[in-house]
């Protein structure tokens, strides 16, 4: 068994830490306990370089970091193995309307990433961002990804973000029909996204069938895992691919809250308002303070596609579980920053006496990490398992926040 996050970005797109190099990205998927990961941005030709200079082949389909690459100082985990992935962001008109849909692709190798890449910068940009802009739309990416190497997966990226996804209020599709034509059977995954869960597109009929994937969609190292695949299957791109198509060895994802993801509800920022999508319709779709269409969030779009009531788990369902990054979780507990150097220290006190992140939040004995880090982030894991949590949802672009103890709760834990 191993955790796999696929959908992640290098330094070469646009808003990305400037430490998303393929050192980095070793050193803290072996903390986080991810046993694959996407290289991201396979279109960048700078990016590809790298890719080719510092892995080297392992399983099939599938690299590692060279050893004279790897990053001095702790880590926790065994080395990740690296599979060639990429997003495309399509810009393009259809149906009098423009729609903007992003989607992951996965690759068997960095011959075919080349291969690819020459055929995509016919089509326009890709050598300024990471994740290019290209006017071409979903059905013909399609039909050129399998053109130039059939064994390549399709996946459309977070399917219900509002202004860039297959299923977004603002610019996307109904049905995997009206945005791939008749290559939709050549769709065997979505991607779930941030603000949403397994739950929430169980209940929409257009998804039947089709594998739902998680990824963390990192623009920084240390985000690997927010989200990911559990997989139960050989560490190669045969033996993935095959998962994701057919369910075979696919054990199911790690999810967000999806309440904590920046685009869960309706709201204007700006303007401080956030509506549940009742509200919304109550108001007509208008911001009651400036007056201006507010942004349609995951869970009122979702509501609009769904054919079934909340609750509803169909037979093929795959479990998931959901969790928040450690550090949240320390500093949730704690009364703490997220970033401060208390909550860094007891992180980095956490992972060096029992292991890598994903292992401390899914599995480590409650009392290893109360011993380890006292009883305050022991709690919040425990809580957090229990699903013990209390979250105020995200909108318009911003994070939600979540609270495990009350600061009652805490001066009654603390020592």
């Amino acid at each position: 068994m191993y955790i796999a996050d696929l959908h992640i970005h290098s330094r070469f797109s646009y808003a990305t830490s400037r430490d998303c190099g393929l050192p980095q990205l070793d050193w803290w998927a072996r903390r986080k306990g991810i046993g694959l990961v996407g290289t991201g941005d396979f279109t960048h030709p700078a990016w590809r370089a790298e890719l080719r200079r510092q892995l080297a082949p392992a399983e099939e389909g599938v690299y590692v970091l060279k050893e004279e690459y790897r990053l001095p100082g702790p880590a926790a985990g065994e080395s990740p193995r690296f599979a060639v992935t990429g997003e495309i962001s399509s810009v393009y008109r259809q149906d009098e309307k423009t729609r903007r849909v992003h989607s992951l692709i996965l690759l068997p190798s960095l011959e075919a990433a080349e291969a690819l890449s020459a055929r995509l910068e016919a089509v326009g940009n890709i050598r300024s961002d990471g994740r290019p802009i290209l006017s071409l739309d979903c059905r013909r990416l399609l039909e050129m990804t399998l053109e130039v190497c059939p064994e390549a997966e399709l996946i459309p990226a977070h399917i219900w973000t509002p202004h860039y996804s297959m299923f977004g209020a603002f610019t996307g599709f109904r049905t995997l029909e009206e945005c791939f034509g008749d290559l939709a059977p050549h769709i065997r995954a979505v991607e779930t996204g941030l603000s949403s869960d397994p739950p929430m597109n169980w209940r929409v009929p257009a998804l039947d069938g089709l594998t739902l994937v998680s990824n963390s969609d990192a623009h920084s190292p240390a985000k690997l895992g927010r989200e990911a695949n559990i997989l139960e299957t050989e560490r190669t791109y045969p033996a993935l691919v095959r998962a994701i198509r057919t369910g075979e060895g696919f054990g199911g994802t790690i999810e967000f809250f999806p309440e904590e993801g920046k685009y869960h509800l309706d709201g204007h920022r700006n303007c401080g308002v956030c509506l549940t999508p009742a509200e919304t319709a109550a108001r007509g779709g208008v911001c009651p303070v400036c007056g201006k269409r507010l942004t349609v969030g995951v869970e009122h779009r979702v509501e609009e596609l769904a054919a079934r009531p909340e609750g509803f788990r169909p037979p093929s369902a795959r479990p998931f579980e959901r969790l928040i990054p450690l550090p949240e979780v320390i500093a949730a507990s704690a009364g703490l920053s997220p970033a401060g150097k208390r909550t860094a220290a007891l992180y980095e006190t956490l992972l060096g006496a029992l292991g890598p992140e994903l292992y401390v939040l899914r599995e480590a004995p409650i009392g290893d990490i109360a011993q380890a880090a006292g009883p305050l982030a022991a709690e919040g894991v425990r809580r957090l398992r229990q699903g013990q949590v209390a979250l105020r949802p995200g909108f318009d672009g911003a994070y939600g926040t979540v609270t495990l103890l009350s600061p009652e709760e805490r001066e009654a834990l603390r020592p």
